[in-house]
């Protein structure tokens, strides 16, 4: 990447890339993605309207947050409430709330991924698969997990030969893609909720990712201009990365000493750093992917935020990595 094009922007205005007048907040992670403006040329339009200098702003235009806050906010809160609902009342109907947003996540990528590059990963035995790896994480661990996850896989070859030979080996390799990314990825979050104190473990993996989108959001719309990775997601800019780090830091530390047993804040604060560099990477590798498809969003299904897959963007790669430091930090049960 040329590092002339991570320079300061004077420009503010409405999302770019895949978040062109963006519908979806928040996808994990960073969602200080502001617009991206029309960069006009030196001479100006004398044809098209000027804005008044009367104006309260001073004829600058507004920043703009680039989506429907109401609807955003309105099924961020009715997904939130069912998900705790089902995390602290039954153990197992929080899995099968992952299970159903896994099998979702797989239908809308193999769809986009039929629709836009014609590759026909089978969705049946992704989808059974992914529904038994989830159930076999939290039951068996993580050697359930990757016995689950061997047995998808074959289940891939073996459904895909039923077709035509032609572009096997593309479609297979997409399929066995699909079930490391959605469903296995999220065998690591039923993994933490079958600790003795599970329900919290994945509270706080659940509040880190949130927290540190928030603190991207907040801190990148007010200060953002260093852009982060303008050829994947040209919104997302150094400033936000900083906010996500620090408010996911705080709010590990704080975590880790009210809320995990045998937890230390110096532990949250080790927490926090990893949970906000791995959403951070899980949301601009779901750009490349969406990028490389030629779309904004993997759906419809979430008014607001797009489909689940913009949702799960950062929290699939930091289930493990959360799993991972709680079992160090204070053991796996």
């Amino acid at each position: 990447m040329n590092d002339s094009s991570w320079g300061p922007s004077p420009h503010t205005g409405s999302r770019g890339g895949e978040d062109e007048a963006g519908t979806r907040m928040g996808g994990p992670v960073f969602r200080d993605d502001a617009p991206e403006p029309e960069r006009h040329s030196a001479r100006p339009d004398r044809s098209a309207p000027q804005p008044s200098a009367a104006g309260g702003n001073g004829g600058r235009a507004k920043k703009s947050a680039g989506r429907d806050l109401r609807a955003a906010i309105g099924v961020g809160v009715g997904l939130g409430v069912v998900v705790i609902a089902s995390l602290f009342i039954v153990k197992a109907v929080f899995v099968g709330v992952v299970a159903v947003a896994v099998v979702v996540g797989l239908w809308e990528l193999t769809s986009r991924l039929s629709e836009r590059k014609q590759i026909q990963a089978p969705l049946v035995p992704l989808a059974v698969g992914g529904a038994a790896m989830v159930v076999a994480g939290y039951l068996r661990g993580a050697e359930g997990a990757w016995v689950a996850m061997a047995l998808t896989a074959l289940a891939v070859l073996a459904w895909r030969m039923t077709e035509p030979p032609e572009n096997y080996l593309r479609d297979v390799t997409a399929g066995v893609f699909a079930a490391f990314y959605v469903p296995f990825l999220a065998t690591f979050v039923v993994m933490m909720l079958a600790a003795d104190d599970g329900p919290w473990r994945v509270f706080v993996f659940l509040l880190l990712t949130v927290t540190s989108d928030t603190g991207a959001y907040a801190v990148g719309w007010r200060f953002g201009t260093h852009k982060l990775a303008p050829r994947i997601s040209p919104g997302k800019t150094r400033e936000g990365l900083v906010g996500a780090i620090t408010f996911a830091m705080v709010a590990g530390a704080l975590s880790m000493q009210f809320l995990i047993d045998d937890g230390q804040w110096w532990q949250g604060l080790l927490l926090g750093l990893a949970a906000a560099v791995s959403a951070t990477l899980g949301d601009l590798g779901e750009s490349m992917i969406k990028r490389d498809l030629g779309i904004k969003d993997m759906g419809k299904l979430l008014p607001g935020h797009g489909g689940i897959m913009d949702r799960l963007d950062s929290l699939l790669p930091t289930a493990p990595v959360v799993w991972l430091l709680l079992v160090v930090f204070v053991g796996s049960s």
